[in-house]
């Protein structure tokens, strides 16, 4: 009788140790498949970033690929989350840039386009030539940092005006109560940087040239994406989340193969 329960236990035992092994040999396959799926997606949106930024010239326009890279992983992360319609315009403000420079660049990415390519001042209280002070706080008078979705147009002392709102807590949140908003202004031109060595300077408005105002308010109106960048160790996003950027750029390529 005892060396019957001996050699139940021992089946059992061989068992247990068989089921476990088992169990080992078929998860470690899904593990790696899980890793590398991951690998795949980050090395195809990287490629896909690469990509863009080489047809759009965009080294030769004078925009670092980081700027854009951040810019991009923001545009996407606030389109998965629904709050842009199908558009595809995302609008880069790098005040990485002296205000000499044409630092604003309108981008249509479905069409792969640069569509415009022009100056852009910051607030007065940002600095001179160089912006590297922000803030959100009214009455500040300088420029903030961050990702806006564009609003509705009106008119106002500047003549044809796009209102924006901030979507970074802390950075740019109080953009409809500082009125920041896009607009043109005579202080925003060639003649202005051959005289001051800069160009004049908004009180926290991305302002661009009276000439050029009404495309760009048309062009990026109505819930497109604005990206204002410097690089800047205090500021951080919710929206630069690559791995869900990575996640819906590669979703979107493969449903566009299929259209």
């Amino acid at each position: 009788m005892k060396k019957s329960l001996l050699g139940l236990s021992f089946l059992g035992i061989t068992f247990l140790f068989f089921v476990s092994a088992t169990k080992k040999i078929e998860v470690a396959p899904k593990s790696q498949a899980t890793v590398s799926t991951v690998i795949s997606a980050d090395s195809i949106y990287n490629q896909h970033i690469n990509t863009l930024y080489a047809d759009l010239k965009l080294k030769e326009k004078g925009l670092a690929l980081t700027v854009f890279e951040k810019a991009l992983t923001g545009f996407y992360n606030i389109r998965q989350l629904g709050l842009v319609p199908n558009k595809s315009i995302l609008t880069i403000a790098d005040f990485d840039q002296l205000s000499t420079k044409k630092r604003l660049y309108i981008i249509d990415l479905q069409q792969k386009t640069l569509l415009l390519n022009t100056w852009v001042a910051h607030g007065q209280n940002s600095g001179g030539d160089e912006a590297n002070v922000f803030s959100n706080i009214n009455n500040s008078f300088s420029s903030s940092l961050g990702f806006y979705l564009t609003g509705e147009v009106y008119r106002g002392v500047h003549g044809k005006s796009l209102k924006l709102d901030g979507l970074d807590e802390g950075f740019n949140s109080n953009a409809r109560t500082r009125s920041i908003v896009v607009h043109g202004a005579a202080y925003v031109s060639e003649g202005t940087i051959k005289a001051l060595g800069r160009l004049g300077r908004s009180q926290g408005c991305p302002a661009v040239a009276t000439e050029v105002a009404d495309k760009v308010i048309q062009t990026i109106e109505d819930k497109t994406v604005l990206f204002i960048n410097k690089s800047d160790e205090k500021y951080h996003s919710k929206y630069l989340n690559e791995t869900l950027a990575a996640n819906f750029a590669n979703d979107q390529m493969l449903d566009s193969q299929f259209d």
